[in-house]
């Protein structure tokens, strides 16, 4: 997919949990650290969130785990909390700190002992939501169980209906969610063409050995567009 960008007051109590308990890779960006799975980057950064992913537009982060009971017994024990079980489908919910909430499901027969799976919109307009980032980024619109999805490599994005307005995820727990994305000048010079207005325009950042862009979906979703990012 790219990578989730978090917005932390506590850095160690993060790396503890995605790196110690989950088994995430450390890799490095010039002086930026990122925690790597199967399909997808976290990044830390410090400082203090306005708010978690309840209330946001992102509502919450989802991975799959080979084996559920031991992840979340090792999540408890390192400071998550279980906010809610579902036995009969083998998924929870656990509230990481600075209120980012993550959902395990549980795919025995997967490879890796964790893998990402998906980001969960909560908002008024879910067929427009699902709409724009098939439009934009090519997405492929589906179903993921009863919820209204569309897949792009590394990430099923899933939508639901909010009965209230939902807040930007800039400046929360959930800062940003990242795309890698190949040929990225040509690219954001597509969506510009298209009426895509961009918080920072296309550049590379040789320190990173990367290039960069940055836009906001009509839902408040801040997004950064990269390139390079698949090489660490």
């Amino acid at each position: 997919m790219g990578h989730l960008h978090l917005l932390v007051a506590d850095v160690e109590a993060h790396r503890k949990l995605w790196v110690d308990v989950l088994g995430a890779t450390a890799v490095k960006a010039g002086p930026l650290e990122f925690y790597r799975f199967p399909g997808v980057l976290v990044a830390l950064r410090k400082g203090e969130p306005s708010g978690g992913t309840d209330g946001s537009i992102v509502n919450h982060l989802g991975f799959k785990v080979r084996d559920l009971k031991a992840t979340l017994e090792k999540l408890t024990a390192a400071g998550g909390g279980i906010v809610r079980e579902m036995p009969e489908t083998r998924q929870a919910f656990v509230m990481f700190p600075d209120g980012v909430k993550v959902e395990f499901t549980e795919d025995a027969a997967q490879q890796k002992p964790v893998e990402h799976h998906h980001v969960h919109f909560f908002t008024l307009t879910v067929e427009e939501a699902r709409a724009w980032y098939v439009k934009r980024f090519g997405a492929l619109a589906g179903r993921r169980g009863r919820f209204e999805a569309a897949d792009l490599p590394g990430v099923n994005l899933s939508y639901s209906p909010s009965q209230t307005r939902t807040a930007p995820t800039r400046g929360r727990g959930v800062d940003h969610i990242g795309f890698e994305v190949k040929s990225l000048e040509a690219f954001c010079q597509k969506l510009e063409a298209d009426g895509v207005k961009f918080d920072t325009p296309y550049r590379k950042v040789p320190a990173l050995g990367l290039a960069i862009a940055f836009l906001t979906d009509p839902w408040g979703t801040y997004i950064e567009l990269t390139e390079g990012l698949d090489k660490l």
